[in-house]
């Protein structure tokens, strides 16, 4: 199955990409680069996706920091 989420890109004072799921509590996550930081949100996403009770999955915070 196949799922779009929507990702907003900031870039914080000091140089650094953030990058949020808003429809995913708490999912964030930052990189140094748009590369770097591109991989980093999926990881964070895609587990929670594959979680047996999506609901739970959704509603459980997620994040990564570099």
């Amino acid at each position: 199955m196949r799922y779009n989420f929507t990702v907003l890109i900031e870039r914080d004072e000091n140089g650094a990409y953030i990058a949020t799921a808003p429809s995913l509590k708490s999912c964030y996550t930052q990189a140094d680069t748009l590369p770097e930081l591109l991989k980093k949100i999926r990881e964070v996403i895609e587990p929670r996706l594959d979680s047996a009770n999506e609901q739970r999955a959704v509603e459980a915070p997620c994040l990564a920091f570099r």
